[in-house]
């Protein structure tokens, strides 16, 4: 038997004190991805002609690589939050959740690093 009050007994066990971090990371990301995206549209409305060549010629300027791998990076940050939440969220099981979650990280992270591995090596003149 413990003399405890229930109050006593879950204080300090509630919020993890990082959901405010989490919040601010999805508008920061949605800000900036709304910023990339402008710049995107844009980009592609003046290349005009999407053929081949000059969709090369254009992933060629060192700008427009840095910029379409920052889209593709703050692209997938953004989803990979967004997914963190949905699985926090609806998930119950434990098991289940821990899973889910790495799961989602591992797959962000392997389309992140091919996103911009394939836009690092059009660009570099790895592909002709």
């Amino acid at each position: 038997m413990s003399l405890r009050s229930p109050l006593s007994k879950v204080k300090g066990l509630g919020s993890a004190k990082e959901g405010t971090g989490h919040w601010w990371m999805q508008r920061v990301t949605a800000l900036a991805l709304v910023v990339l995206g402008f710049w995107f549209i844009i980009s592609l409305v003046a290349i005009g002609d999407f053929g081949y060549q000059h969709t090369v010629a254009w992933l060629a300027r060192p700008l427009n690589a840095v910029l379409l791998s920052s889209f593709v990076m703050t692209l997938l940050y953004h989803s990979k939050l967004g997914v963190q939440i949905v699985i926090e969220d609806y998930v119950s099981a434990s098991a289940w959740k821990v899973g889910s979650l790495l799961f989602s990280v591992f797959v962000h992270l392997l389309l992140a690093v091919t996103g911009v591995f394939s836009i690092l090596r059009i660009s570099v003149g790895g592909l002709s």
